[in-house]
């Protein structure tokens, strides 16, 4: 006899049960229905591309995290790791086809070969929503309200979105002289709440080869008392006034119009490490457990599309990352009660009885219950094992004289309260009261 395989799943990667995929599949679809109230529309693009289109100009960080290898026909090819650079691609691929400004939803799975922890997997659910064709502040502030009402939508209100300029700290770091280490500045502060500021002014005394200048960024990205203030300080150090900190101040003027300012905080020490953003950047934390990290981030990234073609292409977008939000979620006991797709359960006490059970499921489903019919004649009891299992809120019973008075009876699987001879109708209506 040949040895069994043991059955195993890599780190990093889930197998989902159906209680938890049904979490995912009711969170996914109210994203989706907040995204298209906003005039958002789905798209899609392969997991596998090539791996030059995917890693771009990168300097080796991004790298280090992609699944890539050759295939059959000699490619080089790599496993997405986000959704924005495919996008980018798909964007310069497709611009003769699309309407500008185009906004766009995409959630689909991505891949990174980074250290599994508390709430990051090497394969992990995005999703992902973008504007590009628009370099306005509208666009800027639009994904910053689309951000709060999504995570809304599926009752993630206590939050905080930390928001920050990209231009605003290019320009101190040109005034200071140290442009040509911007990014490895950036992708250093980045790791501020994670490392500790000793340690990142460790870091940043290494690539600038100063102390005091160490000491300047550290003071810069401390801000101030709150959104007004700590604009004020970055656009002094900064050089002065400009474009890029009157577009903060465009952007915060709408949030005050919408009456959502409360919700977003200048924080001039939020960078995001990818180095393809250009402008406004934002992370978003559960205020109650910060710890796990930005569970929605992205920015503007204006010269992306111009990796692939000459003319350029504004963009500005955001991200959800689903499965560390309901890793958070699940820490702060938020999640939703165990949930079923099915109302009712219609229990096999006859086989005989077979055709009149889907007879009367059929009714059912034409009065829009979702119910299903148990196939086998088996013990009530383990009928309703199953049915527990399911977490399926109504069990439905026929006999014999059922089928004659074309009547039911049915049974609420939490209290067990029976109704007993009600018609379809009654018991669909009862059902749905």
């Amino acid at each position: 006899m040949d040895t069994l395989i043991q059955p195993r799943v890599l780190k990093g990667f889930r197998d989902f049960l159906p209680a938890a995929e049904i979490e995912r599949d009711n969170l996914i679809e109210k994203l989706t229905a907040m995204f298209r109230s906003f005039g958002f529309v789905p798209i899609d693009t392969p997991v596998l591309e090539y791996t030059d289109i995917l890693l771009r100009k990168s300097n080796g960080e991004t790298e280090k995290q992609v699944f890539r290898f050759e295939d059959n026909g000699g490619r080089n090819v790599a496993m997405r790791f986000d959704l924005t650079v495919p996008f980018a691609r798909f964007t310069a691929e497709h611009k003769d086809e699309l309407y500008f400004p185009f906004k766009r939803y995409h959630i689909a799975k991505v891949w990174r070969g980074e250290k599994p922890q508390a709430g990051r997997y090497r394969e992990f659910v995005q999703c992902d929503f973008d504007t590009v064709g628009s370099n306005s502040a509208a666009s800027d502030f639009e994904i910053l309200n689309l951000m709060k009402a999504a995570l809304g939508a599926i009752g993630v209100t206590d939050i905080t979105v930390h928001i920050n300029h990209r231009g605003i700290f290019n320009r101190f770091l040109a005034k200071i002289g140290i442009s040509e280490k911007s990014e490895d500045v950036l992708r250093s502060v980045d790791k501020l709440s994670k490392a500790g500021r000793d340690n990142v002014s460790q870091e940043l005394t290494e690539i600038t080869g100063s102390s005091d200048t160490a000491a300047a960024i550290l003071s810069y990205i401390a801000g101030g008392t709150d959104f007004n203030s700590t604009l004020s300080i970055i656009e002094n150090m900064a050089g002065g006034p400009a474009e890029d900190t009157q577009r903060m101040r465009d952007i915060h003027a709408m949030m005050e119009a919408a009456g959502i300012a409360g919700t977003y905080v200048l924080d001039p020490s939020i960078t995001r490490g990818l180095d393809y953003y250009t402008g406004v950047v934002y992370e978003t934390f559960l205020n109650n457990l910060p710890s796990i990290g930005s569970v929605c981030s992205g920015g503007r990234y204006d010269n992306l599309a111009g990796l692939y073609i000459k003319e350029k292409i504004p963009g500005v977008g955001a991200s959800i990352g689903l499965d560390r939000l309901i890793a958070g979620l699940e820490q702060l006991n938020l999640t939703a009660q165990k949930g079923s797709y099915l109302d009712a359960e219609i229990y096999c006490l006859d086989e005989k009885n077979a055709i009149a059970y889907q007879k009367t499921a059929a009714a059912f489903r034409a009065l829009g219950i979702a119910v299903e019919v148990f196939p086998d004649a088996k013990k009530i009891n383990q009928q309703y094992t199953v049915t527990d299992a399911k977490n399926i809120p109504w069990g439905i019973m026929i006999n014999n004289e059922n089928i004659t008075a074309e009547t039911v009876t049915l049974k609420n699987l939490s209290t067990r309260e029976l109704y007993e001879d009600l018609t379809v109708a009654q018991a669909a209506a009862k059902i749905k009261s």
